[in-house]
């Protein structure tokens, strides 16, 4: 949890809503991905939720029947890191539907926080991502430029990894050393905010948030996205939501 966020929750979030037992299992079976963070399973000593029921985020078909869901609507999983949980009292809500940004400046606290090497899988009923021209969907944290310095953020990065079957996993490679984090995500602020203002959360030239495109991995189409907290870094991952640029059933 960054420290912008850890005096709200020592305050308010008291004993967890959501903890079952250790992280020993998730809803949909899956592998490491070749992406060297760990698994959704092996965590980092803190707590697995229910996110809801398991099963594909679809019948497994590339196909559409009609609109489908272009923000989160499911977690498959979620396994947190030791000592963390801001956002746990609003699980799984608090990362399902579109962002609540914060803008430039200002990092939301509509997040669900990772913790140290925790890991989220998320899922779109009724809906999957596909490869387009450009960025293809977007994961919204709380980065804020410190400032107004876009070159000087606040960031807390995560890899991403994404799935058709919630089996096999491609990562899209992470640069975590040095600005700009490019494939991370928790490194972009996000300026879109439903019901607050106007700006398209969908939009990836004005959202904000951290664009992703199929290509980079060679994926045609994925119905998962897993989320994973960069493990040994002074500050971690906070979710907001995942959002569809190009989706399989608009």
């Amino acid at each position: 949890m960054s420290l912008r966020v850890l005096f709200v929750w020592s305050v308010c979030l008291g004993a967890s809503a959501a903890v079952l037992s250790g992280c020993g299992g998730v809803d949909a079976p899956r592998e490491d991905g070749g992406s060297g963070e760990p698994s959704a399973a092996e965590g980092a000593g803190g707590s697995c939720l229910s996110g809801g029921h398991g099963g594909a985020a679809g019948d497994g078909a590339a196909s559409c029947a009609g609109p489908g869901a272009r923000f989160a609507t499911r977690v498959v999983s979620a396994c947190l890191g030791a000592g963390q949980g801001f956002g746990e009292d609003r699980f799984p809500d608090i990362v399902l539907g579109p962002p609540r940004g914060g803008g430039c400046c200002g990092g939301s606290l509509d997040v669900l926080s990772l913790g140290d090497g925790g890991s989220i899988v998320v899922a779109f009923e009724g809906n999957a991502i596909v490869d387009g021209p450009g960025a293809d969907f977007l994961v919204f944290e709380n980065a804020f430029e410190r400032g107004g310095d876009a070159a000087n953020v606040f960031a807390e990065l995560a890899t991403v990894e994404v799935s058709e079957d919630g089996v096999a996993w491609s990562a899209f490679p992470c640069a975590a050393d040095r600005y700009p984090y490019d494939g991370c995500a928790g490194w972009h602020p996000v300026h879109a905010s439903p019901g607050e203002n106007d700006v398209d959360p969908l939009d990836p030239s004005s959202a904000g948030g951290d664009p992703f495109d199929l290509a980079d991995v060679g994926v045609p189409l994925a119905r998962y996205v897993r989320i994973t907290d960069r493990a040994g870094t002074p500050d971690v991952f906070d979710l907001d939501a995942v959002g569809i640029v190009h989706a399989l059933c608009p």
